[in-house]
């Protein structure tokens, strides 16, 4: 479902308030065995409440919300209950270091010790419990895809992935219409006197995908139309791609759909909202970074020769350039030819200090100055070098699109998808760029700056 023009899994939804349910219930519940005032444990449900978001924040922080995340680790597994237990903790020590600035007194220590440990085991067998449930076949949202080519085969690849929540049942090949590229095992063909919608009931479809490339004169919309009335949803590959995936399917778009879909929205007062946001984070990040800015550059000059700060041209908004400022992570003959290079794993040419500060992304906080001079903003797609920004235009369609917003230090590609080193790794960024770009709202975000601690936490990404 779509919250604030992003989209977001209902499970996760439903997941989260089941999860704030149990947690208030825990703290309620150690407020009652601590004290036995009826009056003193209503009067602490509110703080109980904002005590309960702020845990549940943190876990969204700590990856307890991301499905990518439970596919690779699982659910059961150890690291997922340290991070519920770090959650808990975290929530605490804010809680303790925040009491003596607090107008209202919080309800005992021992009480919130008592709730938080009660939380933890509750909501450990919840999570157990919940994944035992919806990973059942039942449960998985039963596709129908509407064409077998080669849109097709990139639904089919991507339902491959373990923690997707839905499941292709079979493909609808239209005859001499387009070559079957996904597999034959899961081909049906309508016969004479079949129906899409008889078809679809007999297979419990809830929903069919439209992925026919060649639409003209072979769609049967009667058919899509009789299907949607009775019920059955009917979706676009490139909308279902953006629901499920968050991020716009290159390979199944067409410039109609873009042209005359929804987003791409720009308004002043968005735009005074965005430019008023970057102002205060950047400011707020200055002050609570400048000791480690301070440190890093100090660390930087006792390493390696050469200046402290790296001035490199990139290309901002309407492609115009402009002087972008980061740490100095490499080494100062870097690129000795002056031809720009990709940067590569293990790449001899990062400093030792470069290599702390790139993974956790303290290289990018000079980037502050650009936002400020409004060059960039705080949230965005990545800035790109001239050199690769003429190559990637030429390989890659839509590649332009991403600069008709500002720049930015973080972003939705940034937090989503790995480093990029690469022309494939730049076309699925851009991905996830134009889906930002489509979408992008304060409560997107905001949500990227949750993620992009995640990012740094867990180090994810970085070169």
């Amino acid at each position: 479902m779509q919250l604030f023009g992003h989209h977001i899994s209902r499970r996760t939804l439903l997941l989260a308030a089941l999860e704030i349910i149990l947690i208030l219930c825990c703290l309620q519940l150690a407020l009652m065995v601590v004290t036995n005032e009826p009056g003193q444990q209503a009067s602490r449900l509110v703080q109980n409440l904002l005590l309960t978001g702020l845990i549940v924040l943190i876990m969204e922080t700590m990856g307890l919300y991301d499905r990518e995340v439970h596919a690779r680790l699982g659910i059961r597994g150890i690291d997922d209950m340290l991070r519920l237990g770090a959650s808990l903790l975290l929530a605490l020590l804010i809680v303790v270091l925040l009491s003596p600035w607090l107008t209202e007194h919080l309800p005992s220590t021992k009480a919130i010790l008592i709730g938080s440990g009660l939380a933890f085991f509750v909501v450990a067998a919840e999570r157990f419990a919940y994944r035992r449930v919806t990973d059942k076949e039942a449960f998985a949202h039963r596709i129908l895809v509407l064409g077998a080519g080669s849109r097709a085969m990139a639904l089919e690849t991507s339902n491959a992935e373990a923690h997707r929540p839905y499941k292709v049942v079979s493909f609808v090949a239209i005859e001499d219409m387009e070559a079957i590229d996904v597999p034959e095992s899961k081909v049906i063909q309508l016969e004479p006197n079949q129906s899409l919608l008889m078809l679809a009931r007999s297979l419990h479809i809830e929903e069919i995908v439209v992925a026919i490339r060649n639409r003209r004169g072979v769609l049967p919309i009667r058919q899509l139309l009789e299907c949607k009335l009775q019920g059955i949803t009917v979706t676009d590959i490139s909308t279902f791609f953006e629901r499920e995936h968050q991020r716009l399917e290159l390979g199944s778009m067409n410039t109609s759909w873009l042209v005359f879909g929804s987003g791409f929205r720009q308004s002043w007062f968005g735009n005074l909202v965005k430019r008023t946001f970057d102002l205060l984070l950047s400011l707020t990040l200055l002050l609570l970074t400048w000791p480690i800015m301070l440190i890093t550059a100090i660390a930087i000059r006792l390493d390696s020769p050469g200046p402290i700060f790296y001035w490199q041209t990139r290309v901002g908004r309407g492609n115009k350039p402009f002087e972008i400022c980061k740490f100095r992570s490499m080494t100062q003959d870097a690129e000795r030819d002056g031809k720009p290079q990709w940067a590569a794993s293990n790449d001899q040419r990062i400093t030792r200090v470069g290599r702390i500060i790139r993974k956790l992304r303290i290289d990018e906080l000079p980037q502050m100055i650009n936002v400020f001079y409004g060059e960039m903003s705080f949230i965005g797609p990545r800035p790109e070098r001239p050199l690769f920004v003429e190559q990637l235009s030429q390989q890659i369609p839509y590649f332009l699109a991403r600069h008709s917003l500002r720049p930015g230090i973080s972003g939705w590609a940034q937090v989503r998808y790995p480093y990029g080193a690469s022309v494939e790794d730049a076309r699925q960024k851009l991905q996830y760029d134009l889906y930002y770009v489509k979408n992008h709202t304060l409560f997107l975000d905001i949500l990227i700056l949750l993620e992009t601690v995640k990012v740094v936490i867990f180090g994810r990404g970085a070169r």
